[in-house]
């Protein structure tokens, strides 16, 4: 049996000092939070794993062609080895180390992403930000040009763009990138303008005769950081996916080491034919493990700006000690244990019908607020 709720009643999570759940920490005597309540952003197991893995990434960029033991275009008489202690991930149809190859080619990307992802942003703030908070033929003139980027073609633009230059290199491959790339973030970012343009703040801002810059710099952009960090995230997986896209059709120089580039050799020479999976795979896997990583962190910065994922992501443990699975969309619901008054059975096993209930002490407890989902009972 399906049945269909609009709305769930709201339910309370555990007090922090409720009997049964352990608190890590202690609370000063003026009230003050611990000091591990600082950079909550840091403790999200997404965000800490996302940023660990792409740190690792900004590290081989670094030190890659330091530590490459080969060099990447140089040829030897060992043609399509697979790995060896020799040639940890294999050699090309020319005896080229693969490892050498991913390990030069490392920075090419990073540069690429970050640089794009960079520009692309602040094409966004200025665009964006301006549109929304100024508004009228400003915001009509800007949100005209926006649109236009929007649904331009992306990626047929770039390629047509690149192919027309000569021997291109990462950072105008980047600029060219970055320019069909902002208008998303524009958007997103004109919207939250316009919502904060109009509230308490803002207006006792222009009240004090603050100027228009200094409220945009110093009130409006503080609080659209996490989107901006978001934006920019999402930017530069689009930068990264989009030059390796690039350099696997050849419409940058083959001679310029990348993962794209490795891809495009591998494709060039049957590598798939030949059974020469360690000339692909771990090109695949590093653009693979890069994206999960910028995905990582940018679930860890939607936990951290969004109440709901935040409280519920913090009394994880809790909940899961009660039977109860968070889910996003859904709201935890308790019906076997007490919630902030609502009776449950005693611990000398008296059903909650048995005698009056008695209420709890007040004290500090999270809403999980309600919202529309689906129950399924089975009979």
């Amino acid at each position: 049996m399906t049945v269909e709720t609009n709305h769930l009643e709201p339910q309370e999570l555990p007090r922090p000092d409720a009997p049964g759940v352990k608190r890590k920490g202690k609370r000063s005597a003026v009230g003050k939070p611990q000091a591990g309540t600082k950079f909550v952003f840091l403790r999200n197991a997404k965000a800490i794993t996302g940023m660990a893995i792409l740190g690792f990434f900004v590290l081989i960029a670094i030190i890659g062609p330091w530590i490459a033991p080969y060099d990447p275009d140089a040829f030897s008489d060992q043609l399509v080895q697979p790995p060896s202690w020799e040639h940890w991930l294999g050699t090309t149809h020319l005896g080229q180390d693969v490892m050498s190859q991913l390990l030069v080619g490392t920075r090419y990307v990073m540069v690429v992403g970050f640089t794009a992802g960079i520009i692309a942003t602040i094409l966004a703030i200025l665009v964006g930000v301006t549109a929304g908070y100024l508004g009228g033929w400003s915001d009509e003139g800007l949100s005209l040009l926006s649109n236009i980027f929007l649904v331009l073609p992306a990626l047929p633009l770039i390629i047509i763009i690149a192919g027309q230059l000569d021997n291109a290199g990462m950072f105008i491959i980047a600029a060219v990138i970055s320019l069909t790339a902002w208008a998303w973030g524009a958007r997103v970012l004109r919207a939250q303008t316009m919502s904060h343009r109009k509230r308490d703040y803002v207006e006792a801002s222009r009240a004090n005769g603050e100027s228009t810059w200094r409220i945009v710099l110093a009130e409006i952009l503080p609080n659209l950081t996490a989107i901006i960090a978001s934006s920019f995230v999402a930017t530069v997986t689009f930068a990264i996916l989009t030059q390796v896209t690039l350099a696997f059709i050849g419409v940058t120089s083959p001679t310029d080491w990348n993962w794209g580039t490795v891809l495009y050799w591998a494709q060039g020479n049957q590598a798939l034919a030949r059974g020469a999976w360690w000339w692909f795979i771990p090109a695949g896997l590093c653009i693979a493990a890069v994206g999960v990583a910028l995905a990582l962190i940018n679930f860890g910065i939607d936990e951290f700006v969004n109440p709901r994922l935040r409280s519920t992501g913090k009394y994880a443990r809790v909940l899961r000690k009660r039977g109860i699975t968070a889910r996003v969309g859904f709201t935890p619901i308790d019906r076997g244990m007490t919630h902030g008054g609502v009776g449950a059975s005693e611990p000398g096993g008296a059903s909650p019908s048995s005698g009056p209930l008695t209420p709890e002490p007040p004290g500090d407890t999270v809403d999980v607020t309600s919202v529309p989902t689906k129950v399924t009972a089975k009979k």
